[in-house]
């Protein structure tokens, strides 16, 4: 994918999945791409059609929770591109957990019985529901790994103030519970997802995407129980299942591992699971769009131009 040069530029971020322009100090301009990172590392493929996925669902529950709190979406002015208000970002995400599952559980098997501050309840199998959503944060690394923290610890490092987060733990919670129902209306259970918080002036926006299979791991409801009760494996919609092909592969992100070869065959998969989310989150079918880059670049500045 092309570097953009818009007018009025002032910035440019390149991240592990998207290429964020700054305009006149003003404007953010996010471009999905189809890469797609696992461990905090980008992997060497690109995926066919991920960009597009990602930034239309994104798009789709921004404006699902609109009444929730302010976001930063403006203008969609192509598939894989959102365009919306520069936020002064906290340096934390907001990871909320309806389910023992991923990091979580990881942590809860290893003997551990709290995470990022909060108890975890004893006698817990993997996926099983905590009896109310968890917040478990972690600090937003520049570089490498995010490191998980906890609320008194956000507080006293000044990444917050008491008050910034009880308002963030408010639409937080909100924001899962929307989600949640959302996805119960598709057959799905939204296991857990992160947000992304910002400031203008005093106000606290969403900024980022949501409800993403890259921010957020979903369940089949259908046969939910009956999995739990016989220890089998749920049947998820996320990245997850590119983790654990990795993991099983010997690549965890650590120093001196490779990261395994993809495929062809793996990478169609990996793009028709994401297409399967969105076709399951949002209830429509998915029409994968390719716009050429020159017209990516002339819808991106027309928007700019009627945003002033």
């Amino acid at each position: 994918m092309a570097q953009f040069q818009f007018p009025g530029q002032t910035a440019f971020y390149k991240g592990k999945v998207r290429d964020v322009y700054t305009i006149s100090d003003k404007w953010l301009v996010m471009v999905a791409s189809d890469r797609i990172s696992a461990f905090d590392v980008i992997l060497p493929e690109h995926i066919p059609y991920k960009g597009q996925v990602l930034n239309q669902i994104a798009a789709y529950m921004l404006q699902a929770t609109s009444d929730i709190c302010p976001n930063w979406l403006n203008k969609v002015p192509a598939p894989n591109v959102s365009i919306g208000q520069k936020c002064v970002p906290f340096k934390i995400e907001m990871v909320v957990r309806g389910n023992l599952t991923g990091h979580a559980w990881r942590t809860y098997a290893s003997g551990k019985r709290e995470l990022c501050g909060v108890a975890l309840p004893e006698g817990m199998k993997e996926n099983d529901f905590f009896p109310t959503p968890i917040i478990t944060p972690s600090t937003k690394a520049a570089e490498g790994h995010d490191e998980d923290i906890s609320k008194e610890e956000i507080i006293k490092q000044g990444l917050a103030s008491a008050a910034d987060w009880a308002k963030l733990e408010e639409y937080t919670l909100k924001l899962f519970a929307r989600g949640k129902e959302i996805a119960a209306r598709q057959g799905l259970i939204l296991v857990d997802t992160k947000y992304e918080f910002g400031k203008i002036g005093d106000t606290i926006y969403l900024m980022d995407e949501i409800h993403t299979p890259d921010s957020s791991r979903y369940f089949y409801a259908d046969g939910f129980e009956e999995r739990q009760a016989k220890g089998e494996k749920q049947k998820q919609l996320s990245k997850e299942f590119v983790r654990e092909w990795l993991i099983a592969n010997n690549f965890m992100g650590k120093e001196g591992q490779t990261v395994p070869h993809m495929s062809p065959e793996w990478i169609d998969t990996i793009s028709k699971r994401y297409i399967e989310l969105y076709e399951q989150v949002i209830g429509q079918s998915f029409q994968p769009q390719r716009l050429s880059e020159e017209e990516t670049y002339e819808r991106v500045v027309k928007a700019l131009e009627e945003l002033g």
